[in-house]
């Protein structure tokens, strides 16, 4: 059998994985295509607003101004507020700067921390929103401007969490019982007017999780392998089964064949690549 080959160097992110388990037409129509949908301006500020707190925490980490990224902006003030309030908690005693190479005896933090790695033909790379670390275990921050979720379930499943400790894993000297992940979600209730406190949940990685990851992806990745050996033979991507409901709330049913609604109502449009827009909420 001819082998199967792919684009070279093809990065993928717990966003593009996300996409790729939960339909694979869509991510033809994404990734390959380059197809998108408007989306709605609610939407939109809600992207906008992530953005700029991440980069508002980034810039913060690095010691640069912040001030004309809160200026007119009440709700990433309040978000900073939270943090700042919380400080304590979300960073313990860690350093401000990191080394080189993870599995340094001081505490160290470093922000926007990014690791690749060349799995089955792949690139899959992370960018931890902040990685605290030290001789004996490795923290991976993310803040995240929406609320908590009520099924932790679907937050675990996700690949973020999957696919982060993942790569930390095989990048770095931690074993995967020296991992973790904990999620900082800022979008919270306040109570008489006080600044509300951020909501955490950590999910705590070992070494079964990460032989059910490696298959996972090795299952996935083969899969996507095949896909696009016939995408080249002007094949598409499978689609996903009428049975999972996902259909009528998706933007490309029409393309599909898959709404009732007249091909008015989708009109697809090109795009950059995905992957070159920051991801903000999962």
């Amino acid at each position: 059998m001819a082998a199967i080959s792919t684009p070279p160097l093809m990065r993928l992110s717990q966003g593009h994985l996300n996409v790729l388990a939960d339909c694979p037409r869509k991510f033809q129509y994404l990734y390959l295509d380059h197809l998108g949908s408007p989306i709605s301006s609610e939407q939109h500020d809600r992207q906008t607003s992530g953005s700029r707190f991440h980069l508002l925490m980034q810039q913060r980490a690095l010691g640069l101004p912040i001030e004309p990224l809160t200026a007119g902006d009440p709700q990433l003030h309040q978000w900073l507020n939270a943090f700042v309030l919380a400080e304590a908690e979300i960073l313990g005693s860690a350093e401000t700067t990191a080394p080189n190479l993870p599995g340094s005896l001081t505490p160290w933090r470093q922000s926007e921390y990014p690791r690749s790695l060349y799995w089955q033909d792949f690139w899959l790379t992370i960018i931890c929103d902040l990685l605290i670390a030290d001789g004996q275990q490795a923290q991976i921050l993310d803040w995240k401007t929406y609320p908590r979720p009520q099924q932790h379930r679907w937050l675990a499943n996700n690949w973020q969490t999957r696919l982060y400790p993942f790569v930390l894993t095989e990048t770095s000297p931690y074993t995967p019982e020296q991992i973790s992940m904990t999620y900082w979600f800022f979008d919270t209730m306040s109570v008489e007017g006080a600044t509300p406190s951020p909501q955490s949940l950590t999910f705590a990685y070992n070494t079964a999780l990460h032989q059910q990851t490696r298959q996972d992806l090795t299952t996935l990745l083969n899969q996507l392998r095949g896909w696009l050996r016939n995408y080249e033979q002007a094949q598409p991507f499978p689609q996903v089964a009428l049975s999972t409901g996902q259909c009528p709330s998706c933007p490309f049913a029409c393309r599909c064949q898959r709404s009732s609604q007249p091909a008015t109502a989708f009109q697809a449009t090109k795009i950059p690549d995905l992957a070159q827009i920051p991801e903000i909420a999962l």
